[in-house]
């Protein structure tokens, strides 16, 4: 079944983690969930294929594991708090993941962040509907108070 179209998902580079993503992705994210335990994780290292055969996982699903893509992981229904335990399993830091998710350098990504982030300009929507509005009214000045 293909996934309902909503006005946030005009938002580039970003998947909601909606009701209808939880759905899509809980096998995603209970494989993650299940790196919690050091005999899963142990498990997992030993065979990766092997081990998500536990889940009930898509062959995209199942593809995007393996290959790490971590967006695709996100489109498919993963929580970004969930995938993060495959970061740590793989002995990589948040930061690493977002670098790797932005594709930028950990230390590009980390200016960006200290810069204040990334620009809107250019991420508003893939579709430009939503570019921002210019003022249609002039202001008028404030009358003085008696």
């Amino acid at each position: 079944m293909a996934r309902a179209q909503h006005d946030y998902d005009d938002i580039p580079g970003t998947f909601v983690f909606d009701a209808e993503r939880s759905r899509q992705g809980y096998g995603i994210n209970m494989f993650c969930m299940s790196l919690m335990k050091d005999e899963n994780r142990k498990a997992f290292k030993a065979n990766e294929a092997e081990y998500l055969k536990r889940f009930n996982l898509t062959p995209a699903q199942t593809d995007a594991i393996l290959k790490r893509d971590y967006n695709r992981m996100l489109e498919l229904g993963g929580n970004i708090y969930f995938t993060a335990k495959l970061g740590a399993t793989d002995g990589h830091s948040f930061q690493h993941l977002a670098a790797l998710m932005t594709g930028s350098s950990q230390q590009e990504y980390a200016a960006m962040m200290l810069a204040g982030g990334r620009s809107v300009e250019g991420n508003r929507s893939k579709s430009g509907k939503s570019k921002p509005a210019k003022s249609k009214s002039k202001s008028k000045p404030s009358a003085k108070r008696k």
